[in-house]
């Protein structure tokens, strides 16, 4: 039986860490094997990507560049790490996908989504997730919380206008797709966070 494909999303400080190793341990509960993984990234070609994509000392990168690397990178993830995985059964949870790039790419650098939209039908075909979790809570919160860690890398120096617009691109993926993109409020106590995942899991655990 092929497995599920989970992705978790959010803009920067949302908690995506501390909720995906949660995820992890709860499907484990349920005696389901998981692959973890995440986008940029996943495989030794999408790493490297993906330090281009992140690094604040490279040469600047254009927005289209930007977003070829990274359906580039996704395209290696898909066929090296998420398609095998579900194939064998096993149940794929990602620290991001496709939304991403509608939130931050779309939203974000105002790219059109048309283009978004022809990119995932190419690389993707007709591979969706089957639940995503959208971690979400207002921006200053957000970059509260990020203050707190390492150096910022290249996205989360951005400002906060351009973090407004990801969250509304993010919200608009909600809006359209309520069934498959589960809002969890963020900026609640994470015991209260962990308990709306769990909710919204309930239906694809069954």
């Amino acid at each position: 039986m092929r497995g599920k494909f989970i992705t978790l999303e959010g803009c920067e400080g949302m908690g995506k860490t501390t909720n995906m190793a949660f995820i992890k341990g709860h499907l484990e509960q349920h005696n389901i094997p998981v692959v973890v993984t995440r986008e940029p990234g996943g495989t030794p070609l999408a790493e490297k990507i993906r330090h281009l994509l992140l690094d604040t000392e490279s040469e600047v990168v254009s927005e289209q560049a930007e977003l070829l690397l990274i359906f580039a990178a996704r395209a290696q993830h898909i066929k090296h790490v998420i398609e095998p995985a579900l194939a064998q059964g096993n149940w794929v949870l990602s620290d991001r996908f496709t939304d991403a790039t509608y939130a931050y790419q779309g939203g974000g650098r105002n790219m059109k989504v048309s283009t978004i939209e022809w990119l995932e039908q190419t690389v993707q075909g007709n591979l969706r997730p089957d639940l995503t979790l959208l971690l979400d809570a207002p921006v200053e919160i957000g970059i509260e919380r990020a203050q707190k860690r390492a150096a910022f890398d290249r996205f989360e120096a951005e400002s906060v206008s351009f973090f407004e617009r990801v969250r509304r691109a993010y919200l608009l993926q909600h809006e359209l797709y309520p069934e498959r993109v589960r809002l969890i409020k963020a900026n609640l106590p994470l015991s209260d966070v962990q308990r709306g995942i769990v909710d919204a899991m309930r239906t694809l655990l069954r």
